[in-house]
């Protein structure tokens, strides 16, 4: 097993620097890079000793890629870095995507670190399994790690067909000692134990099955292996357990499109031997499309969102609905507005946010992200986190 485990790092990271090495002349080269600077302002003291009301924080990301042969060859590297203020498990670098890709005729077939995103609602992204979220990255989730894996993809008159193999599971970081949106006790990866004799080298797999028939998309997926999501036991006693279930999970993402109107849906199954449920989201998106001759297009959404675990859902998704506003000024500096709400339909928690970005001159873009807690129930996950309504300004610059 231990050859085994060599062979795919090995593999997974120097290969592509040999193809690269190997790259005939003529071939397209394309190297970019952004830097950030990101303060979170939080409103309230926080809950437990050494945590700040104000993080200053700096990044960078890298990317480089490299074509030839018409672009049938591809090797993509993109990677990531932040140092933190306070925040010790929030200064962290991580290799976001570094692989060689081969496309021939109607297949494609990639090999090393990759992202993949699945999904349509708004509100929650169920489906989207392949990669570990970046959880001191970003609160919503939708941040995510490099995931070493095999992807074979297949285009057919009756869909497309993807294939991974994921020798390889990552987990979560959570915040340190002085971090903010961390529980009482300060969680380390370490203290998770993956429910498998090897641990991280547990295979996992998945296959996608995507197509469209008309005006609606459709997308079934199976996955098995080591859950990404992490189960909480016992989190508030002074024995809590803190396990990666291996999973098998089984889901469905559809949107229909008619006009302005977009009808959104995705659910998913998933079976461990800790637990089993089932969590579902479905809703729509209204735009009114230059609104007065403006170029402002105005979208309305609205989704229902369910999960049967309820409190002890991790997402805090049990039974709620979610209603907010999108903004697209379709301007020069392309700026975008969006504001929603979650709603607990069976007590009094509120969850609000609000995304804004616009660019300054082409090199230049500033963000503004608020998250906001409301109400939060005594019995939901998000009880511990109920002083950590936060302000985030981030100011990108482009190379």
């Amino acid at each position: 097993m231990l050859k085994l485990r060599l062979v795919w790092v090995a593999a997974s990271l120097f290969l592509p620097a040999l193809v690269l090495g190997q790259a005939p002349e003529g071939a397209e080269h394309d190297f970019q890079l952004e830097l950030q600077a990101q303060n979170r302002y939080f409103f309230k003291e926080g809950l437990y000793p050494g945590q700040r009301r104000n993080y200053l924080s700096f990044a960078v990301t890298p990317e480089y890629s490299l074509e030839w042969a018409q672009g049938r060859n591809l090797i993509k590297l993109v990677g990531f870095g932040r140092l933190d203020q306070f925040d010790q498990n929030r200064t962290h670098v991580d290799l976001r995507e570094l692989y060689y890709q081969k496309v021939k005729k109607n297949w494609e077939i990639s090999l090393g670190f990759k992202k993949i995103f699945w999904g349509v609602t708004e509100s929650a992204h169920l489906v989207d399994i392949i990669n570990q979220t970046d959880q001191v990255e970003s609160f919503d989730g939708e941040q995510k790690l490099g995931q070493p894996m095999v992807h074979f993809s297949y285009l057919s008159n009756w869909g497309t067909w993807d294939f991974f193999y994921l020798p390889y599971a990552r987990k979560r970081q959570f915040p340190s000692q002085r971090g903010r949106l961390r529980f009482p006790d300060v969680i380390e990866r370490e203290d998770f134990v993956i429910d498998s004799e090897i641990e991280e080298w547990h295979p996992g797999a998945a296959m996608r099955w995507s197509h469209y028939f008309g005006p609606i998309d459709i997308g079934v997926s199976y996955y098995y292996g080591v859950g990404r999501e992490p189960l909480f036991i016992g989190l508030a006693s002074e024995s809590p357990q803190l396990i990666y279930p291996i999973i098998h999970q089984s889901g469905l993402d559809l949107q229909a499109t008619t006009g302005p109107l977009l009808w959104k849906l995705e659910t998913i199954y998933r079976y461990a031997d800790e637990q089993d449920f089932v969590s579902l989201a479905a809703g729509f998106e209204y735009t009114f499309g230059n609104i007065a001759a403006s170029g402002l297009d105005l979208g309305i959404l609205a989704e229902y969102l369910y999960d049967s675990r309820d409190e002890l859902a991790i997402n805090n998704l049990a039974n709620d609905v979610f209603t907010g506003l999108r903004l697209a000024f379709n301007d020069v500096s392309s700026t975008e507005f969006l504001a929603g709400g979650t709603f607990d339909l069976e007590g009094s928690s509120r969850f609000f946010s609000v995304e804004s970005s616009r660019r300054f001159g082409n090199v230049w873009k500033g963000e503004l992200e608020a998250r906001l807690f409301h109400r939060v129930k005594t019995d939901e996950l998000a009880f511990f986190l109920r002083n950590d309504s936060f302000l985030q300004f981030t100011l990108f610059r482009y190379f």
